[in-house]
């Protein structure tokens, strides 16, 4: 099904003439559970990698104070949960996953990362593929806090020409245990969809910031932040997020470690397509009923992860910013 988002309650560019040569294309990815293959864009779906290769893994230390879980135990809870009756067997399932498995078990050694997303450039038009590529693949380690591990092995991307891989690993590797169930995603179709989007606040000069926050307060407008600016849930390309917790930022934090060129947005991994502040930018297709968390990723307390990639090198390694 086609997702569409419904159009901004107004053309902030008419208030503020400056924003109009801002204004960026973003891709909003719209992923809803479903049965990709290894040849369509997904977010925790299969991804289209040669058999020839070896699969994405980490050798970093490892912490699960929680407890261990296993992917498919991280599956099981999600059936269950979808369900609106459990039996007493069920509940039993439930409380005994919930007590984990004990640390002891995780298996020294490299631990394979799980699939995050693929991207086909036939579905994403704005993302910057290097030249000869057309699918991007990103994985990570469901085990850290992905902030903490920005450069580092955790967190994988990987450009591709599809027409290359003639014979696709099957079974992909996965963990034998997971440290963070919410960094599993639920395998998802994508809806891709071309928004028009303008700067957050923080990209903005002082001045032009500081004008709009005061019609907002004089005029009673629509939220910048919330309806005019950024869109919401995940995304490739366009602007960065809103900050949340962040009280200021610069790009200094964003400068690509391999030559110090600062970043652009490449993408944004979002808890939720929707909440109460940025419900505009709910699709118009959307049921009363649908969840607004149709990926169950939560990256810190629900916070977005943003890549930059280096515009001077695309295959100069990403840096990640939670906020």
């Amino acid at each position: 099904m086609t997702r569409t988002t419904p159009p901004r309650p107004l053309d902030v560019s008419s208030v503020f003439p400056e924003l109009a040569g801002m204004s960026r294309l973003a891709t909003r990815l719209h992923p809803r559970p479903g049965s990709p293959t290894v040849h369509e864009s997904s977010v925790g779906g299969p991804l289209l990698w040669p058999a020839d290769e070896p699969w994405a893994s980490c050798a970093l230390e490892h912490d699960a104070p929680l407890g261990l879980t296993t992917p498919e135990e991280v599956r099981t809870l999600r059936r269950i949960r979808a369900r609106e009756v459990w039996t007493a067997e069920e509940h039993a399932e439930v409380e005994r996953i919930h007590a984990g498995h004990d640390p002891s078990l995780l298996p020294g050694g490299r631990h394979p990362l799980i699939p995050v997303a693929q991207l086909y450039a036939r579905d994403v038009a704005d993302l910057p593929f290097p030249e000869g590529t057309d699918l991007l693949q990103v994985l990570w380690c469901p085990f850290i806090d992905i902030e903490d591990q920005e450069g580092s092995e955790a967190v994988q991307l990987r450009w591709r020409r599809a027409d290359e891989v003639t014979e696709v690993l099957e079974p992909a590797p996965e963990p034998a245990y997971v440290g963070m169930s919410e960094l599993v995603p639920v395998p998802c179709v994508l809806h891709p969809e071309r928004v028009r989007e303008y700067p957050a606040a923080h990209d903005l000069g002082r001045d032009l910031a500081g004008r709009i926050s005061r019609w907002e307060e004089e005029d009673g407008s629509p939220g910048y932040r919330e309806a005019l600016s950024v869109a919401a849930g995940w995304k490739a390309g366009g602007w960065a997020a809103p900050f949340t917790f962040r009280d200021s930022g610069g790009p200094e934090e964003l400068l690509c470690r391999a030559c110090g060129t600062v970043g652009e947005p490449l993408l944004t991994l979002d808890h939720g397509e929707w909440d109460a502040w940025t419900g505009s930018w709910r699709p118009v297709e959307e049921p009363h009923d649908a969840s607004a968390t149709p990926t169950e990723v939560t990256v810190g307390r629900g916070y977005t992860l943003q890549f930059y990639a280096c515009p001077a090198d695309p295959w100069h390694p990403p840096v990640t910013v939670m906020q």
